[in-house]
């Protein structure tokens, strides 16, 4: 896509880097039901990249462990790994492409075979898995670092203050924090400042953001990410949520996946959406949302709550 059929509304500034607001999640190629070829999942973020995405975004947490428990350190960094690699064989302008990555959560299997995840948000914990994310990736300095979530068993402010070092110490040029509260997000910004550039927290037709954090990060001049901007891929959600942008996709003629971020675009020109993607063809339709407009009427359409159904 050339840079001139991109809605100009839809370029915003995250972490120094002005770059179009629809980045790519990393996570469908590195958990459960990732590529079993990992070329392909190389493959899949070039053509992200190729397409015009600029933002990667992946995880501490993102891999599958290997044996009951949080597995082996050698299946620790999968994720990480694959957006290293991508990056290293891309013929593009790597200087350009923002990458972010999240600390404070592990993940799980049980001993009946059932991944999940688990919190680790202890200072100690979020700073030595943040210079790891950082030798993983292969830089000095890390763009964007989250929190990946709030650990009930750590105070939160605790939390912040562990970013805040890792930021003074040069581990992080800038941070923000996920799966959290209007409140949270207040108390993070007294301690972290400037520092603190956005928000990720879900959105999308199936999750509207009940607790309106995305209204205090416009008020507060924060970035607002949408993570599972599609529904997600790991747990059921009614698909009849879906049905009116199918609606609003057949008269496009495009995919509802393409009319779905194009909605959540709409919603203020601080948001960011990240969809993830397991092979080239679905992020290079995601990508061209950044060029579909939805009129007034359509965007009131679908704003409406249809969770009824």
């Amino acid at each position: 896509m050339s840079d001139e059929s991109l809605n100009p509304t839809n370029i915003g500034t995250l972490a120094d880097h002005t770059i179009p607001r629809l980045g790519m999640g990393t996570m469908a190629l590195a958990i459960e039901g990732r590529p079993e070829n990992r070329e392909q999942a190389i493959e899949t973020i070039h053509a992200g990249l190729d397409a015009g995405v600029r933002y990667l975004d992946t995880a501490w947490s993102y891999y599958l462990p290997s044996k009951p428990g949080t597995g082996e350190p050698e299946d620790m960094g999968y994720g990480e790994y694959l957006v290293r690699d991508a990056l290293a064989t891309w013929k593009g302008p790597r200087e350009d492409v923002l990458v972010a990555t999240k600390t404070g959560w592990l993940r799980t299997l049980d001993n009946d075979g059932k991944y999940g995840w688990r919190a680790d948000a202890r200072p100690e914990t979020m700073i030595a898995n943040a210079k790891e994310s950082a030798r993983r990736l292969g830089v000095d300095t890390l763009d964007l670092l989250y929190s990946h979530c709030n650990d009930p068993q750590v105070p939160y402010v605790e939390q912040m203050e562990a970013l805040k070092q890792l930021v003074d110490e040069g581990v992080a040029k800038t941070v923000g924090i996920s799966r959290i509260g209007a409140e949270e997000i207040e108390l993070a910004g007294t301690i972290l400042g400037d520092s603190l550039v956005a928000v990720q927290n879900q959105f999308s037709p199936v999750h509207r953001d009940p607790s309106h954090t995305m209204e205090v990060c416009e008020r507060l001049g924060l970035a607002f990410v949408c993570w599972s901007p599609l529904g997600g891929f790991l747990d059921p959600f009614n698909r009849h949520l879906f049905d009116r942008f199918r609606e609003v996709a057949q008269r496009h003629q495009c995919s509802y996946q393409r009319v779905t971020l194009a909605w959540e675009l709409a919603r203020y020109d601080g948001l960011f959406t990240i969809p993830s993607a397991r092979n080239p063809q679905e992020i290079e339709d995601s990508f061209q949302a950044v060029a579909l407009k939805l009129s007034a009427g359509e965007l009131a359409y679908l704003d409406e709550e249809t969770s009824a159904l």
